[in-house]
């Protein structure tokens, strides 16, 4: 039987994790919180900004290590729960969760408050209900997020990076303008201004819910490739990208604009763009807000649904919380839920109560996150990141302190709210949790040992090693009609090598469902199907097989991640009358321009593998040398003839050719072909009853396929004959894409 395992696909990049974060930070923080900040403390919003940036990355420095180390679903919530025990995680799980609800609510009334520059929302109010215009607008958007959701929102990572990109783009554009119209001392006044602490530290508190986003990339650690060198990146990179854009937007206000324009004006950045720009430059702004606010809540409600499934995976909470939908494959009770407190504080609460409240209950995580870090670097457990935080113990520690230090500069209404949860959630732990939890912590079993942090711990490490593998075939399959084929033509390639097949059934799962939680409730029962169907079509050349069920958020770009995870020496992928990609490579147009395949890659359309010919035409190069080992596995195997063809009104000189190559590539004893005339009629003319068409991939590039007759592939038109396109992976360069070799 084959080797049967379910895994997660590795398909988030850094690119990918580095727009998680700074697609959820770069939202109502810089759009909405400006005006109400400067109405605190002035031209020293900007270090006030700073500061919160400072200790936003002495705890991103910390999340880092802690990610590369436990890079599970959950992130913050999952690394205290096993450094500083349930007790301590049903604190951080409630905070974590509630301060993502609150904040969500924030970014919705930010969004309202933007409407209200263009519709006339702000005088509105609804009679019976006692609803302003805003908490409307806020309410509806919020149903509307939760129920996209709901119902499964996918392949939103390539949105998220466009809408990353405008906001930069947009901001850039407004900084450019704004700083060069200003003199440089004005500049060097608002910089060198003597800040007041009393105004700044309590300011740095209040628009912390700007610096959320850094630890929703930990959220999604499992799916992140290479995560010992990009989560790490990820993190840091996007705290200190935000800090920087963040101080130059506000530097750009405040030198633009008198402040008393900006104080407690939650759009300041659409009136001083009009004064900057005109109406357009509002327009652009306004889009901008928008964009912000409307990204950072369907991140943050996106992001509760992960923590949810790691507390109820940690026992928690109950796990029936992350019951998928059967239908929209969703934790639909999860995501309710949250809408629910949404919806409700957007209701009870004004926008700077949100931020607040958001602000303080993460704040209380992210102490708890450094004092963590601490933690396991003594304890006597398995521990082994691949990040380790600079200057330990003194950052974490400060990380730490600071973190819990500015609470205190909260208003006692806020500080209440924040002792009511987190006495809620000792209760929940004393309650419900305590006798269920599946976790004991790191800190228990250290003070049970008798050390202390900071002591010296023992510390054991994973290590792994080996030989290298033998050659690896990877065949995605979805339907058993294919199956078989495909893995007859992987394990016939496979053999030549003294290789394994890996038949892998991938499994495309909203963005809304943790992967885990997927793999979790999975039922296996079409998928066994599947692999004994392949098993069957291996069994006559007895390779190895070795089936894989692959969890991933993508669709058909899935594959690439999963001949990269496994680490395919060649993929064979499926062809239909809809294919998928460019005419003639395996990938798709968007595939092709961004670089290479990850492996060789063989794109069949399966019509059976009773063949008594193989057509190989070819006129050189590399993925002709691909399309030739195919051959003469399919000879050695099923005993067919190979004919290779090669098109050349020479006849003499072709045939040189053809004789150099063949005997070049192992194929002295194929039958061998010379024609002139149109290279797709010369094809034609070769093809008939139990033949099968082994074709190189095209050497055209994008656009003179899309301007011209697309490839030889095209030209052939529909084929009742299996079909491979055989394509080599090496890197070729932005003109061999474009416009071929």
């Amino acid at each position: 039987m084959p080797d049967d395992s379910q895994d997660l696909a590795k398909d988030l990049g850094l690119l990918a994790a580095l727009t998680i974060g700074i697609g959820t930070m770069i939202g109502a923080g810089i759009f909405v919180l400006p005006g109400p900040a400067v109405a605190r403390a002035g031209p020293a919003t900007v270090l006030g900004f700073a500061l919160a940036g400072a200790i936003a990355l002495l705890t991103a420095l910390s999340v880092a290590e802690l990610g590369t180390a436990m890079p599970k679903a959950g992130g913050a919530f999952h690394y205290i729960n096993q450094a500083l025990g349930p007790f301590f995680g049903s604190i951080a799980g409630w905070g974590n969760w509630l301060g993502l609800a609150f904040a969500s609510a924030f970014y919705m009334v930010g969004f309202a408050e933007y409407i209200g520059t263009v519709l006339p929302v702000g005088g509105l109010t609804v009679a019976g209900l006692g609803l302003s215009g805003v908490q409307l607008v806020a309410v509806v958007g919020s149903l509307l997020f939760v129920a996209v959701n709901y119902i499964g929102a996918r392949e939103t990572g390539l949105v998220q990076v466009a809408i990353v990109l405008t906001l930069v783009a947009i901001l850039v554009v407004f900084a450019v303008v704004g700083l060069a119209r200003s003199a440089p001392a004005a500049v060097l006044g608002v910089l060198g201004e003597a800040p007041r602490m009393d105004a700044v530290l309590p300011v740095t508190g209040f628009i912390f819910v700007s610096y959320l986003g850094f630890v929703q990339i930990t959220s999604v650690g499992e799916e992140i490739r290479d995560p010992g060198r990009n989560l790490p990146i990820a993190v840091i990179g996007s705290v200190l990208f935000v800090t920087l854009v963040y101080t130059v937007a506000l530097v750009t206000l405040l030198v633009s604009a008198d402040v008393g324009v900006i104080a407690d004006n939650t759009t300041a950045v659409i009136d001083v763009a009009r004064l900057l720009m005109g109406p357009a430059g509002a327009v652009l702004l306004l889009v901008g807000g928008l964009l912000a606010t409307a990204s950072s809540a369907n991140a943050s409600i996106l992001a509760s649904s992960r923590i949810n499934f790691a507390m109820g995976r940690d026992g928690i909470i109950s796990p029936r919380l992350n019951e998928i939908h059967a239908r929209y494959r969703t934790p639909y009770r999860s995501i309710g839920v949250t809408g629910l407190l949404i919806v409700g504080f957007v209701l009870l609460a004004d926008v700077e109560t949100l931020a607040a409240a958001g602000s303080v209950l993460h704040l209380i995580v992210y102490g708890l996150v450094n004092l963590a870090v601490i933690v396991m670097r003594t304890a006597p457990v398995e521990y082994a990141p691949t990040f380790r935080v600079p200057g330990y113990p003194v950052v974490p520690a400060v990380g730490a302190v600071s973190s819990l230090a500015l609470i205190g500069y909260f208003g006692a209404p806020i500080l209440a709210l924040a002792a009511g949860i987190t006495g809620f959630a000792m209760l929940w732990y004393l309650v419900y949790a305590r006798t269920r939890s599946r976790s004991t912590g790191a800190l228990a079993g250290m003070l049970a040992a008798g050390a202390l942090p900071l002591s010296a711990g023992v510390r054991r490490r994973f290590r792994t090693g080996g030989a290298a593998a033998a050659y690896r075939v990877v065949v995605p399959i979805r339907n058993p009609e294919t199956a078989r084929a495909l893995v007859r033509v992987g394990a016939l390639v496979a053999a030549a090598h003294d290789g394994t097949v890996l038949p892998v059934r991938i499994h495309r799962v909203p963005d809304q469902t943790p992967l885990e939680s997927a793999r979790a409730q999975h039922e296996p029962t079409l998928d066994e199907q599947l692999f004994a169907t392949a098993e069957e079509a291996a069994e006559a050349t007895e390779v190895p097989v070795e089936a894989h069920t692959l969890f991933t958020h993508k669709g058909f770009e899935a594959v690439y991640d999963a001949a990269e995870q496994y680490g395919a020496d060649l993929t064979v992928i499926g062809r239909g009358p809809d294919a998928h990609g460019s005419s003639g490579r395996a990938g798709s147009t968007l595939r092709e321009l961004r670089g290479a395949v990850p492996s060789d890659f063989l794109t069949v359309l399966p019509r059976g593998l009773d063949v008594a010919r193989v057509v190989l035409p070819t006129a050189g190069g590399a993925d002709s040398t691909l399309a030739a080992e195919v051959a003469r596995a399919l000879r050695d195997a099923l005993g067919a003839e190979v004919v290779c063809v090669h098109v050349r009104d020479d006849a003499t000189a072709g045939m040189t050719f053809l004789q150099r190559w063949a005997a070049t590539h192992g194929l002295a004893d194929a039958t061998l072909r010379v024609d002139s005339g149109e290279p797709a009629a010369v094809v034609r003319s070769h093809l008939g009853p139990q033949t099968l068409l082994l074709l190189g991939a095209t050497s055209e590039g994008v656009l003179p396929r899309l301007v011209g007759e697309g490839s030889l592939v095209d030209a052939i038109g529909p084929l009742e004959t299996t079909l491979i396109i055989a394509e080599r992976a090496r890197r070729r360069s932005w003109r061999e894409r474009l416009l071929g070799r």
